[in-house]
């Protein structure tokens, strides 16, 4: 008997679909103009996070603002996993982490951002620094790699004072904020090599000449030249009108000459997410360095539905996955 083709094809998750027609009148459309829509994007995230009855937990948090030569300031939110912040010298582990939102909408003032900081610092047992880079077009490449390189310093010359531990050190990001996060770890090895135990990358958008993106995902309502058009949209807000700075590696840290020296990684990525092409390509990159990698590729997920927790059954493994990950840290320097 000859094998069914039915199951060969990607095909969006049972529960993406449910959760996608869930949310789908409660968002407004969002407008051309870069302020107006960043406004109703968060508009729609507080409507929907309303909706969906997600809160955030009661955890201890602490605004800072971190300065930035030669760029605005950046402020930082820390995240203790405790109702009260950790007494100095605890050791905790300390994740540095940067949202995503294609680079010019969202931030740690979301309520679907600050509910998941504060949901996995608890869960882990860490501290959340959580970085409010600026947005583009308003501010532009280097800025934000520049922002983010300063929150990962003032985290590590604060550690102990946080509660936090120097040598349970790790970054990560989301999307845009994972190529953030990327971004960093080469800063680090280019300019002071602090030990960084961990990055944590998902769904990350690492080439941002849109190189690497995989179309293979996208149905064939969405044309790959539609979607590779939006992306070189999003990177142009970015990085302005010289192409040239989309190969810059803090820009696309994939394209950067040598990833030797670089960070554990653990990679997660979203079968309909063309930036699974990014993700993939990345760890095949690290692990030729010599880099110790994990990529998990999650069936039938897309770019945004890992974070759907509590309604999408592959966003709650990635967030256990993570979590557990995020756990191992509390080893680190241990006898």
């Amino acid at each position: 008997m000859p094998r069914s083709p039915r199951y060969r094809r990607p095909t969006l998750d049972s529960a993406v679909a449910a959760y996608e027609k869930r949310i789908a009148p409660l968002l407004a459309p969002e407008p051309a103009d870069p302020s107006g829509r960043r406004r109703v994007a968060q508009e729609n995230d507080t409507a929907v996070s309303a909706a969906l009855g997600i809160e955030p937990i009661a955890v201890a948090t602490e605004d800072s603002t971190v300065s930035v030569d030669e760029h605005p300031d950046v402020r930082v939110r820390v995240y203790w996993p405790g109702s009260v912040p950790a007494p100095r010298g605890a050791g905790l582990p300390i994740l540095v982490y940067f949202y995503g939102g294609g680079f010019t909408i969202a931030g740690i003032d979301w309520v679907s951002w600050d509910a998941r900081f504060r949901q996995r610092a608890r869960d882990a047992g860490i501290i959340i620094v959580a970085a409010d880079y600026s947005h583009a077009p308003e501010q532009r490449f280097p800025a934000q790699p520049e922002q983010c390189w300063s929150a990962f310093e003032w985290a590590y010359a604060h550690a102990e004072e946080l509660g936090g531990s120097r040598e349970r050190l790790a970054v990560g990001g989301a999307s845009s904020g994972g190529d953030l996060a990327a971004a960093v770890t080469l800063m680090n090895r280019d300019r002071e090599n602090r030990p960084i135990a961990m990055q944590v990358l998902e769904n990350p958008a690492l080439d941002l000449t849109i190189g690497h993106a995989d179309m293979r995902g996208i149905s064939a309502g969405m044309p790959g030249v539609i979607v590779r058009t939006a992306g070189q949209a999003l990177v142009r807000q970015y990085v302005g009108d010289d192409r040239a700075l989309a190969r810059h590696p803090y820009a696309s840290p994939l394209l950067a000459d040598s990833h030797e020296g670089l960070p554990p990684a653990l990679i997660l990525t979203s079968e309909l997410d063309p930036l699974r092409g990014d993700g993939e390509a990345y760890a095949r990159a690290l692990s030729a360095a010599d880099v110790p990698v994990t990529a998990i590729r999650f069936i039938g997920q897309t770019h945004g539905s890992l974070g759907s927790t509590g309604y999408v059954p592959a966003a709650d493994a990635a967030h256990r996955i993570l979590v557990g990950e995020l756990r191992t840290l509390h080893d680190r320097g241990r006898a």
